[in-house]
């Protein structure tokens, strides 16, 4: 079973930045297609952005396109989402998802995903 777990969360100002960060239980991320989704209260979970397992296709919601970027450290020990010029609706619980597959395909719902964090808690004061 693995076990992922998100850092990086906070409260922050329209227009600052975060970066959040995924680990996973004791194994690397070489094998995984990795995502972020978010979810603010009384909405459904929605995709923010997936990297390819290969770590050559990246994907983004439309509403995060120039101002997020996912990526790994080079060892992928880490997925990390850079998060800048944030705005109050970005407030949300962001959770880290992977799943196991060799591909170049950037997963983008939920159910594609095996493997979740429990979230990490982002709030973008006006």
């Amino acid at each position: 079973q693995v076990q992922l777990v998100e850092s990086g969360g906070g409260l922050v100002q329209a227009g600052g930045s975060l970066r959040l960060s995924c680990a996973a239980s004791g194994r690397t991320f070489t094998t995984y297609a990795m995502g972020w989704f978010r979810q603010a209260p009384g909405k459904e979970r929605e995709f923010v952005a997936g990297i390819s397992q290969s770590g050559g296709r990246t994907s983004y919601a439309d509403s995060v396109k120039g101002r997020f970027t996912i990526s790994t450290d080079n060892a992928k020990n880490w997925v990390f989402l850079q998060m800048n010029s944030l705005k109050p609706e970005d407030t949300a619980v962001y959770y880290c998802a992977g799943r196991q597959l060799y591909s170049g395909v950037v997963f983008t719902t939920s159910r594609e995903y095996s493997y979740w964090g429990q979230g990490t808690q982002v709030t973008v004061s006006s």
